[in-house]
């Protein structure tokens, strides 16, 4: 088991230096990645920062922290410039980036802007849009001619740190979901409620990483990732998730856990154990 913080980046954690420095805090003591939302908030009437600006910004003030999103609607972003950001990225932080994607839970940032929210377009978009990450993550030239993407012979360049490539992992919960994210790297799914109750249970988890599983032929080296809320007491807590198959523990923090020193104190105490 490995242990994160997952910053809500929207409100009062907009401005993203208290994100850095919520990072440099989560580094020393223990914590091993660091992950944002990433939501164009404003578009229903809240402050957000951008993910990326803010993880570069982490990066500079870290030397271990993984570093990523959680999740990219990747379906309401280029594919070449979500790779040109992302590849920029993990060259900054010398290969500590994880990139994560869904379709986007928020259809007010598809409609806003005039764009499709039907989940069929943006579950078509993700698959064609992870398609094109993937070859121009590991090099060469690439050639796609698709229903919503066209790359007519480029190399990306320069290429992440991370060979072959950068990992990827997948969010959501639906039967679609757990079978698009058998075939990329890693799993990620929000666990816990705004009141900071536990809404996946092992049980749950353990059901979810059966799921995935049959679509693999095997799990070895496969991450699983889930946000919740702990102290820093609640190792027994952790260890039953941990035996359902949770890898990845993501500490949540949010403007409903309380202001910015509570969220800073709690980061400061360490991990659950």
């Amino acid at each position: 088991m490995r242990f994160g913080i997952y910053v809500a980046i929207l409100g009062d954690l907009a401005d993203p230096r208290k994100t850095v420095q919520l990072a440099r805090t989560a580094e020393a003591a223990g914590w091993e990645a660091l992950f944002v939302w990433d939501h164009l908030a404003f578009t229903w009437g809240t402050p957000a920062a951008d993910a990326w600006v803010t993880l570069s910004a982490a990066a500079t003030v870290t030397e271990r922290l993984l570093l990523g999103p959680a999740v990219t609607p990747l379906p309401r972003r280029r594919p070449a410039i979500v790779a040109q950001t992302v590849a920029t990225l993990d060259l900054l932080s010398s290969g500590r980036v994880v990139f994560t994607a869904g379709l986007g839970g928020m259809a007010a940032e598809y409609a806003a802007f005039g764009e499709d929210v039907s989940a069929k377009t943006r579950a078509a978009r993700l698959d064609e849009g992870l398609s094109i990450l993937d070859r121009l993550w590991r090099g060469g030239p690439v050639t796609h001619a698709g229903k919503h993407y066209t790359v007519d012979g480029v190399t990306l360049a320069p290429l992440p740190v991370t060979r072959p490539r950068v990992p990827i992992w997948i969010g959501g919960y639906a039967p679609a979901a757990l079978r698009r994210a058998a075939a990329w790297d890693g799993w990620v799914g929000g666990g816990d409620d705004e009141q900071g109750r536990m809404t996946t249970t092992p049980e749950k988890l353990h059901d979810i990483v059966r799921e995935i599983g049959r679509h693999r032929p095997s799990m070895a080296g496969y991450e699983i990732a889930l946000s919740g809320v702990s102290t820093p007491a609640d190792g027994a807590l952790v260890s039953a998730y941990a035996d359902a198959g949770l890898t990845w523990w993501l500490e949540h923090l949010h403007g409903f856990r309380g202001d910015f020193d509570a969220l800073l104190d709690r980061v400061a105490a360490g991990p659950p154990r």
